[in-house]
């Protein structure tokens, strides 16, 4: 297909994909529990040629798109969940769930992902091969790409490319951004209760603080990136929550803190769960407290093929122009879940530029850019065309 008749008909489906954003965006809902979403996608899908498969999970859509003859598969993921975040908005779609928000852009993948089958279905007759459509649910925090992959979501057929795009903050407005290699790290989580013993405020003699011992705990924690990993290896640990005690002059029994680690190297995944646990024994033992340590590593890294790359700086040049692809440098620290999808077959995730000036991701100001939809529309679409005419994927 030509590119002015592939653009043609998704200015004709885009006013529809919007409309899909803005009512998956005013009714957001968290990882797991995204039935609402995956209902109107089902209901808004039926019409088409989409042959919808049983939920492999209990939110999931998954679909496949034949084709005029047997062929190639690829296989397009978004993901649909929102985040407990209260947003800060004046829009006339803003969430109307208080305390949750699309504050990722999930509600705009989804939307370009249905675009994208809705172009896709006109133009069956013209392509070989099968397309997947994959909405899942759980990709923050949960991390339920793995456990979908694993329910076989991605069988029958197996892909032969797999493709996914996510909007990015400070990019130009429909711009594609990518790297071979890896595109975002592994991520782990950790949870620590400290229990000592509390009291009179006046009489810390008295107690074994949690308090003190969870901030000597904090401090330790910071030396396992600075003196345990390699310099050469990128890494990163925060704490993010610390939470004990109710007031001011009361010495706690306990208290709670959650954090995170970040890698690309595989094998830094037991370095940090064993350091963890050290820290935590050793100062909890030195102080007279004992402790409780949760540690889960939901999150590989996300490792885009080459190839694929390559094909997509040629798409991006070829629709939108040479300015409009931009080479990432250096791997992002956030973790991402397709990068389960990208085990066993040959893919990228790409980025989807939604303004240089937006509000950073994960922020109650952000909201998905309409403007952005159209590009991540037409470079899903032609992404999908290209492998399955292609001899050599």
């Amino acid at each position: 297909m030509d590119q002015s008749s592939l653009c043609k008909i998704v200015d004709s489906i885009l006013p529809d994909a919007i409309a899909m954003r803005h009512q998956i965006h005013k009714n957001p809902e968290l990882a797991g529990q995204e039935f609402k979403t995956s209902s109107l996608i089902r209901e808004s899908l039926a019409s088409t040629a989409i042959e919808l498969q049983r939920p492999f999970l209990q939110t999931d859509v998954v679909g496949i798109l034949q084709g005029s003859s047997m062929g190639k598969n690829v296989t397009l993921r978004a993901d649909m969940d929102a985040l407990p975040l209260c947003e800060n908005s004046d829009k006339n779609y803003k969430s109307q769930i208080d305390g949750i928000m699309h504050g990722c852009g999930h509600d705009g993948h989804s939307a370009m992902l249905y675009g994208t089958a809705l172009v896709l279905n006109q133009l069956r007759d013209t392509f070989e091969g099968s397309v997947r459509f994959v909405f899942q649910p759980g990709e923050e925090i949960k991390a339920m790409g793995k456990d979908l992959v694993e329910a076989g979501a991605l069988l029958d057929p197996q892909p032969n490319a797999v493709f996914a795009l996510h909007g990015q903050s400070k990019l130009p407005v429909g711009s594609i951004a990518c790297k071979s290699g890896a595109i975002t790290g592994a991520a782990g989580f950790f949870k620590i209760t400290i229990k000592g013993r509390g009291g009179h405020a006046s009489s810390p003699e008295n107690t074994i603080d949690p308090i003190l011992i969870g901030a000597k705990v904090v401090e330790n924690l910071q030396s396992i990136v600075s003196r345990v990993i390699p310099a050469k290896d990128p890494a990163v640990l925060s704490v993010c929550r610390f939470e004990g005690g109710l007031n001011g002059n009361v010495i706690p029994d306990q208290v709670e803190m959650e954090g995170t680690f970040r890698y690309l190297d595989p094998k830094l995944a037991d370095v940090f769960s064993g350091e963890i646990e050290k820290i935590v024994k050793g100062v909890c033992l030195a102080n007279g407290a004992s402790y409780d340590l949760q540690c889960e590593l939901p999150y590989i890294a996300t490792i885009n093929s080459a190839e694929m790359v390559d094909m997509g700086f040629d798409i991006t040049q070829q629709y939108f122009g040479q300015e409009a692809w931009h080479q990432i440098e250096h791997s992002s620290m956030g973790g991402e879940d397709f990068a389960y999808y990208l085990t066993d077959y040959p893919g990228a995730l790409f980025r989807l530029g939604v303004g240089e000036d937006a509000p950073a991701l994960h922020n109650p100001s952000f909201d998905f850019n309409d403007d952005a939809m159209r590009n991540g529309i037409i470079f899903m679409t032609a992404m999908t065309l290209n492998v399955l005419k292609d001899s050599k994927f």
